[in-house]
Formats: C-alpha cells, structure tokens, sequence
C-alpha cells in the first residue's frame, strides 16, 4: 500500500479526520494550510518526512525502522 493510503487509513482508523488533523497542526504551528492543500499534498507524495512524524505523533502513533534480514 502507498505511504499516502497508508496514512490515511491510519488517521481514519484511528477516529480523526483530515479537517482535525489540519486544525491541530495550524494551531500548534501557527498557520493556516487548508485541508485541501494538505490532502494535495498527501496526493502527490509531498510530505515531509517530519510531517508525517507529527501526523502519527498527533494520532498516537510512531515510525519504527527495522533492519530487514536477507
């Protein structure tokens, strides 16, 4: 599944939605990125990766690297 299906099925799964997570964000930073700019985003793989850390931070989730055995 790509990064950005998978993202979006997590905020899903995990009851938020795309509009709760960009209020979040605008307030903690500030802003004011619209919904649609952030789903744009996420459309076309332009995230940053500490974006998407923050996302899955607000959520309650987090990136684990594992080493992958050969």
């Amino acid at each position: 599944m790509p990064l950005k299906e998978e993202l979006k099925s997590i905020i899903i799964k995990s009851g938020w939605t795309m509009t709760q997570i960009v209020e979040k964000l605008n307030k903690k930073h500030g802003k004011d990125t619209t919904v649609q700019n952030f789903s744009s985003k996420l459309a076309r793989g332009t995230l940053k990766y500490t974006e998407v850390e923050e996302v899955l931070d607000l959520i309650g989730y987090k990136i684990e690297w594992i080493q992958k055995k050969d």
